[in-house]
């Protein structure tokens, strides 16, 4: 099947999230010293990346 030409020149790919995956928030919670020995990864708080 082919792809649909605006899809192909998009150089949207790879742009800036505005979301994080969860060990990416871990990662950022630990370099902001927010994290907590023996906190779990599920119910995090919200965190915005860092620009």
């Amino acid at each position: 099947m082919s792809q649909h030409p605006s899809l192909k020149s998009s150089k949207s790919v790879g742009a800036k999230r505005s979301v994080l995956k969860r060990f990416e928030r871990v990662k950022l919670l630990k370099a902001r010293g927010e994290w907590k020995e023996g906190m779990t990864a599920m119910g995090l708080p919200k965190t915005k990346p860092e620009e």
